[in-house]
């Protein structure tokens, strides 16, 4: 009997993907476990490996559609087995009539409800929810905005609306019986004094005739611009600049990396070294590893440290779960491992989630500084900058003396409603005593 591919759900609160690519056509043979296609969701890019081997019989769902998870999208049949002439024609005719009105409407939902609901950062991020989210909350008469979300980019969860439908607050009549006094007297007057002026058109971003390449935007890229929106308008962001004298760590990477590598399998680089000293500050400074939850803070007691990974169609912070119970060797194989399989799409949704403090290098190509965007619900990040031999002044018995030394910028980017600038400070002063200081030999 043929097997049916369908699309998983990639996580708790995803409710559809889009197919980016297949990987194999309709005739060839397959392993199991062996990559089958690419999905990316709001939340990560991914392969989708087969369950079974065999000949791929059926391609349901092509490339760029976004379908429900769990509905079919290929059909696996015995190893060998021709491909069917028949059933390849129907869903061609049928795209037009049936099947594409149902793929074109989810899009434009959510921008509809956004607007019902008054277009703020906030709402659209509450309102942008997956079909099944919306789905009960229409049941239950349920205004998604009035929800606080857990998931990424504060989205409303199908647990967050359950616990909410479950524990309704204790007065939510308040805000919609409010409007109706106020309508009875004043609309006689208002209307002849504030006429409504008309909308401005957008400027365009081009001019007609202009040499342009127009691309629409990726899954992932409009989910890292909302991100990034939503991060800028909720948290006011400061940061703080501190330059860190990295010599004795070049010095002792110089003396291991070549022995750390064949013994460990994973290189040497500053990374495991600048996340140690992160740890011990956010153990000294918990705030930083906190979230503000309304007018609560939440001290996490896990430091999960999520670790910035470019990639060639956007960026993933994949997250090393309870950090501090790792030594410097597991630090090394960690950030490796993650960023190879980031680049690799082999990540599991998980391991992008649950980050309680991130860190971004900026430096991988020679950049100095930069004041990088809080990843929300976090509270603070720590940007890396590149490190340099540049002439230092060094304060010694014999007095000021300059030498060659390896300097490098970090900064710490922190949401200003719960960090105080001199707690900021003091994080970077402690990880700057903790980089310069410490004697790693005896680490590794």
């Amino acid at each position: 009997m043929p097997t049916d591919v369908v699309m998983p759900q990639l996580g708790e609160s995803i409710a559809e993907g889009t197919i980016v690519r297949w990987l194999k056509k309709v005739g060839d043979n397959v392993q199991r476990d062996e990559p089958l296609l690419e999905v990316s969701t709001d939340k990560v890019d991914t392969e989708i490996p087969a369950a079974t081997a065999g000949t791929l019989i059926a391609i349901l769902a092509q490339e760029g559609e976004t379908v429900g998870v769990n509905t079919v999208i290929a059909t696996i049949g015995e190893a060998g087995t021709a491909a069917p002439s028949a059933p390849a024609p129907p869903p061609v005719p049928a795209a037009p009539a049936a099947p594409a009105p149902p793929l074109v409407a989810p899009p434009a939902a959510p921008a509809v409800a956004a607007a019902a609901v008054g277009g703020s950062i906030e709402d659209l991020r509450r309102v942008k929810s997956s079909p099944v989210v919306r789905k009960i909350a229409s049941e239950h008469n349920v205004n998604i905005a009035h929800i606080a979300g857990s998931g990424i980019s504060g989205r409303v969860t199908k647990k967050d609306i359950l616990n909410f439908i479950a524990n309704p607050p204790a007065r939510p009549a308040a805000p919609i019986v409010a409007p109706p006094p106020v309508v009875a007297p004043p609309p006689v007057a208002t209307p002849v004094a504030a006429p409504a002026a008309p909308a401005k058109p957008a400027a365009p971003v081009f001019a007609a005739g202009e040499r342009v390449k127009i691309e629409p935007m990726t899954k992932m890229r409009k989910s890292i611009a909302e991100h990034m929106v939503l991060s800028k308008h909720t948290a006011p962001h400061v940061t703080t600049f501190f330059e860190v004298d990295f010599t004795n760590i070049a010095r002792l990477r110089d003396k291991v990396k070549k022995d750390f590598e064949v013994k460990n399998g994973a290189k040497l680089t500053f990374m495991p070294f600048i996340i140690k000293a992160t740890i011990d500050a956010l153990k000294a400074l918990p705030v930083v590893n906190a979230s503000l939850d309304g007018d609560n803070i939440v001290y996490k007691q896990d430091i999960n440290i999520g670790m910035a990974v470019a990639l060639d169609w956007g960026l993933i912070v994949p997250v090393i779960k309870q950090a501090d119970s790792m030594n410097l060797i597991g630090l090394a194989r960690a950030t490796q491992d993650l960023a190879a399989r980031a680049r690799g799409k082999q990540l599991k949704p998980d391991e992008i989630a649950g980050g309680t403090f991130s860190i971004t290098n900026f430096g991988l190509f020679g950049g100095l500084t930069a004041t990088p965007v809080i990843n929300q619900p976090q509270s603070a990040i720590l940007g890396v900058g590149g490190i340099h031999k540049r002439a230092w002044v060094m304060d010694t018995p014999d007095g000021d003396v300059i030498a060659i030394r390896h300097i490098g910028v970090l900064s710490l980017s922190f949401d200003h409603r719960i960090i105080d600038g001199a707690i900021g400070d003091e994080f970077l002063a402690t990880m700057k005593k903790s980089l310069e200081t410490t004697d790693f030999s005896g680490l590794l």
